[in-house]
């Protein structure tokens, strides 16, 4: 009998340009839809139904290569109990005390991991792994930086096995091919980085459209998910949320 699998981390996203929630797709800021403009209260609708985390992407941020939305980080973290993960914008010690001081309790650096190496695991060493999450945005295997403007030439596996040799136990991977696309997550993906990378707290994001596929990402033994644009188009329902949750 096949033992069952281990129930999948619910992390909604909130996407903030302008102070407001908004989505993306494939990260083309061109296709920006804004569902709300008070991001707070999208967060406490998910605290209400049962959602404990929350994944905070500064795109404003992203773009400018600073962080830009930290009043908004800081209301929703004074305003909820959400554990928040934040990231967009990071690229120096200083955004990501920032960050923290507005109540972030993890961040996540992806374009910093690849331009400024040293500074991206001189986080590591002074906050912990518990603290600082590795973004590995995949586009065609190679890692993607920028606010997913640009693509480098680096293999997101030498990048993972590299980084983890460093001190890294979490990972949000994105397929920006899927991402905002409701068209289904890489799950071959992600079953080839569970299989590499055993004791990786990969966390996968891009392409949910409905709970089918968070029940597949759960079924191929996926430790956590981030989603967004399924929830905000009503493909995904709060009371889906919950009997997933009990």
């Amino acid at each position: 009998m096949t033992p069952p699998s281990k129930k999948i981390e619910l992390i909604p996203a909130i996407d903030i340009i302008d102070g407001q929630c908004v989505r993306l797709s494939k990260g083309d800021y061109d296709t920006k839809k804004i569902y709300n403009e008070n991001p707070l209260e999208v967060a406490l609708e998910f605290e209400h139904h049962g959602i404990q985390r929350l994944h905070v992407v500064d795109l404003d941020g992203a773009k400018a290569g600073r962080i830009i939305n930290h009043r908004v980080l800081e209301k929703l973290a004074t305003k909820t109990s959400l554990t928040i993960d934040f990231g967009g914008g990071l690229k120096s010690t200083s955004d990501l005390k920032i960050a923290f001081e507005s109540g972030a309790q993890m961040v996540t650096g992806g374009s910093i991991a690849v331009k400024n190496p040293d500074e991206f695991t001189s986080w590591i060493d002074q906050y912990g792994s518990d603290k600082i999450i590795l973004g590995s945005d995949v586009k065609d295997r190679n890692i993607a930086i920028s606010g997913w403007l640009e693509t480098s030439e680096l293999d997101l596996f030498e990048f993972l096995n590299d980084y983890q040799s460093k001190g890294i136990t979490q990972t949000i991977c994105t397929d920006i091919s899927k991402d905002g696309m409701l068209a289904g997550p890489s799950i071959p993906l992600y079953q080839e980085i569970l299989a590499r990378f055993p004791d990786l707290y990969l966390i996968a994001s891009g392409g949910v459209s409905h709970m089918r596929d968070i029940e597949a990402l759960q079924e191929a033994g996926v430790p956590a998910v981030i989603f967004g644009k399924a929830i905000y188009e009503g493909r995904i329902r709060m009371t889906d949320i919950e009997k997933l949750l009990r």
